[in-house]
């Protein structure tokens, strides 16, 4: 491109230098030509006009007297009656300009000049049009190297942009070229750069918030089928399996929750529903794995409280809790329900050390973790809770309490037993 561009510069100064510039050498030639051919006809007329005066004067007319009347390398010769021909100069050879005059007294002056000297005047004046059209070419390539250069480099710079971005690298440069063409494909490469940054980085999250979710309901799927496997009795075998198709529907319902996210976030089907039975579902499925580590899950507080949101998504909150409590904390796990104005508290908390002091404050970070672990499971918590208008918080960091607070629903007749309810070991 930037050969095309310095090609066809200078293809538009070389026409313009021809057209202007034969016409410029036809008329110089011209003016040169008639010029001298004026001179000759002046110098004639003026030594006419002296030879009448000096016939009139009576006044003798010869070649020394007017020798002084004829310039440098011109050729006069003045003709009068009855005398012969008076010869002033070196009569020149070849191809002359010459003029004749007619005296008064009968006289004929004739005035010759050789024409060589228009032919160097005339070069003179065409290597002075070929240096000024010289000059004006080399300037002419310059510019056009210039410009070629403000144009190149950025459409190369641009595309290299483009190969970034294909090869999987979207970070915008934000580089304006003042060039307003170019600063607009600038503009929309890194508007492309933002929006694939965005589009990758929601793809990785989703498949880590995936891999997180997916892997407790499948985890538990495994633990009964093992135990379908284990026995022979077939009420423990339809027992489990009943439990077995039960997480199928939640690991059903948190697929599609995860797509319903991630085409937009802000879709929501936040219903009204029993917590009490979300918390016992949980309970019951993480009750073999507690079992199996010698520890217990205890649940106390109000019963029969309803509560705003999605019964899958507070699912999923309250099992990365207890999950996090299995895997970090220890000695038993506690879930309490309680209101708090319009609200209904979820608090879960264990007998472990706690959360760090230096991992207080960034705790619901992802990648953040204090041992060997993703990082983020209570990222998603909170994006789940927060989702549906709820939110979840660290109410104590040692010994640790995370709160889950959702929208309140009442009952217009609570039941008798809607009391404080003591702790019932799972």
């Amino acid at each position: 491109m930037r050969r095309r561009l310095i090609q066809s510069t200078l293809a538009v100064v070389l026409v313009v230098i021809a057209v202007f510039g034969l016409s410029l050498v036809i008329v110089e030639t011209r003016t040169i030509s008639n010029s001298a051919q004026e001179r000759v006809d002046s110098e004639a007329l003026r030594l006419a006009s002296i030879v009448d005066s000096r016939i009139l004067g009576s006044e003798r007319v010869s070649a020394d007297i007017l020798k002084d009347q004829v310039g440098a390398g011109g050729y006069a010769e003045i003709t009068m009656p009855g005398q012969a021909p008076i010869a002033i100069g070196t009569k020149p050879v070849g191809d002359v300009i010459h003029a004749t005059e007619k005296g008064e007294e009968g006289e004929t002056v004739r005035v010759e000049e050789p024409r060589s000297s228009v032919t160097r005047e005339v070069g003179r004046t065409l290597l002075i049009i070929a240096a000024v059209a010289l000059l004006a070419v080399i300037a002419a390539v310059l510019l056009a190297v210039r410009q070629a250069n403000r144009l190149a480099s950025p459409l190369t710079d641009l595309a290299e942009t483009a190969e970034r971005l294909g090869s999987g690298d979207p970070r915008p440069r934000h580089k304006r070229y003042g060039v307003p063409e170019l600063d607009r494909v600038a503009d929309v490469l890194d508007s492309s750069a933002e929006r694939i940054a965005r589009m990758l980085t929601a793809e990785r999250r989703l498949a880590a918030d995936a891999s997180h979710q997916l892997r407790t309901p499948l985890t538990a799927l495994s633990m009964r089928l093992e135990e379908i496997t284990l026995t022979d009795d077939p009420d423990t075998v339809k027992e489990e399996a009943t439990i077995a198709l039960t997480q199928v529907e939640r690991l059903t319902d948190v697929v599609e929750r995860l797509l319903t996210n991630a085409r937009d976030p802000r879709t929501g089907s936040a219903v009204s529903f029993d917590l009490d039975e979300v918390i016992q579902q949980q309970l019951a499925e993480w009750r073999p794995a507690y079992r199996s580590e010698g520890r217990a899950v205890v649940s106390s507080g109000k019963r029969h409280l309803r509560a705003v949101g999605t019964p899958g998504a507070v699912a999923q909150v309250l099992a990365a809790l207890i999950e996090n409590s299995l895997m970090h904390g220890g000695g038993t796990v506690a879930l309490r329900t309680r209101v708090t104005g319009n609200q209904a508290v979820v608090e879960v908390t264990d007998e472990g050390p706690g959360v760090p002091a230096d991992l207080g404050a960034r705790i619901f970070e992802r990648t953040i973790s204090g041992r060997n672990s993703t990082g983020i499971g209570l990222a998603v918590a909170r994006d789940l809770a927060e989702a549906d208008g709820g939110r979840l918080e660290m109410l104590q960091a040692q010994p640790p309490v995370f709160g889950l607070f959702l929208s309140r629903t009442p009952l217009k007749k609570p039941p008798q037993d809607e009391a404080e309810q003591g702790p019932t070991v799972r």
